[in-house]
């Protein structure tokens, strides 16, 4: 049995914020004297049918639970997806169709159980109790609240300054959040630092329901690729969960040095102890960065690939790019045979090799798209058969006419 203590020392790693860790101890040690598990919450909104590394930062904390003997619950946010979380945005979001969000929910389920065991996990949508809500329970929740302690929120401060709409439907949002941990009588609730508001909420609102209130614990947001901006698919900085193993090591290879660390603090299952063993190798000299980098790489491709794809992804990334060879396996593209030119950032586009026209023409001018593995620097070319074309380093077509 792992103790209390030993617990929150491994929960508290590379958190952003732990309200409170006191409270959290206290509510260990009842668990374990009367071999109770937590109710330990996570809400998702499914705005998007995709997940990336950034958000598995908590659910590795929240696998770290289950394997203490916790209860995890995933609040699927099957209603409040519908109104949007104004969390962080300067304009009101558009609310999702209720189809919209069923299609999403569908993909966050069968993802979430690459990281978290899914027999030790229960999925909730947060429908089951908000949809059943009558007039007079919305306007009872809505006064357990005021207005003046809900523009204190960044978000909204800042958009009544700037004379931004707020939509009064915005302001439920957060009661709606605090009020699923009610309905589920959470002990513990995660989320993003831009989340915080909504989870002390959930505290609130517990109180004032004469509930134990739960312990919040926000995690940071994991800086993408560029090292700068947080991850996220809009600005292609991220690293899919679903993405091909050597796609997937391939980015990996490119996080920068100075956030190695990080990515292994918070979205790797390597214990305290051997991160705090490397980072010293790391700052002594004794372990090159290239090859700690490669570690990460080849852990992140297991976790979602398993062992033996992580090694394929790693053999075939060093013959590709430390060999400067071809891909063995590059994806064929069938066309027409024509002697007209095509319009390359369309083709680039239409055939995954960049994301829109833009990305493309950037890629031209930064010589980043090659013919034959030479560099191209013009808008149109005449295609010719088994041609390859490339854009950075892990990107290739080769075209096939038929």
């Amino acid at each position: 049995m792992i103790t209390a203590q030993e617990q929150v020392r491994q929960i508290k790693h590379g958190v952003a914020e732990l309200i409170n860790e006191a409270e959290l101890l206290k509510k260990i040690e009842r668990s374990l004297k009367e071999n109770k598990p937590l109710v330990v919450k996570l809400g998702l909104d499914p705005t998007a049918p995709d997940i990336h590394l950034g958000h598995t930062v908590p659910l590795r904390k929240l696998r770290l639970f289950q394997e203490f003997g916790h209860q995890v619950v995933i609040v699927i946010g099957g209603f409040t997806a519908r109104i949007g979380d104004p969390s962080g945005k300067s304009v009101t979001r558009p609310p999702l169709t209720k189809e919209q969000v069923l299609e999403n929910a569908a993909t966050y389920k069968t993802q979430i159980f690459k990281v978290l065991d899914k027999e030790k996990t229960i999925v909730r949508d947060n429908s089951e109790w908000l949809e059943d809500m009558n007039f007079a329970d919305v306007l009872r929740l809505a006064g357990s609240y005021t207005v003046a302690r809900m523009m204190e929120r960044d978000d909204f401060n800042k958009r009544f300054k700037e004379g931004r709409p707020i939509g009064v439907h915005e302001f439920l949002y957060p009661l709606m959040q605090g009020h699923d941990s009610v309905a589920l009588k959470a002990d513990v609730e995660f989320g993003g630092t831009d989340q915080t508001f909504n989870l002390l909420m959930g505290r609130h609102l517990q109180e004032q329901n004469e509930q134990e209130p739960q312990v919040v614990v926000t995690m940071p947001l994991l800086e993408g690729l560029d090292g700068v901006q947080k991850m996220s698919k809009s600005l292609g900085n991220y690293i899919g969960i679903d993405e091909a193993p050597k796609e997937m090591y391939g980015k990996a290879m490119s996080i920068p040095d100075e956030l190695m660390m990080r990515y292994f603090m918070l979205v790797t299952d390597m214990s305290i102890e051997d991160q705090e063993a490397m980072a010293e190798r790391l700052e002594s000299g004794g372990l090159h960065p290239r090859d700690a980098k490669m570690l990460l790489a080849r852990t992140i491709v297991r976790l979602y690939h398993g062992e033996e794809a992580a090694m394929e992804a790693e053999e075939e990334f060093k013959r590709v790019f430390q060999q400067r060879a071809m891909p063995t396996d590059i994806p064929e593209v069938e066309v027409a045979q024509t002697s007209d030119a095509i319009f390359v950032p369309q083709f680039c586009t239409d055939h995954g090799l960049t994301s829109s026209n833009g990305e493309a023409r950037r890629s031209i001018k930064a010589g980043a798209f090659k013919v034959n593995g030479e560099k191209y620097t013009e808008e149109n070319l005449v295609l010719e058969d088994g041609m390859v074309l490339q854009v950075g380093k892990r990107k290739f077509i080769k075209i096939k006419f038929n």
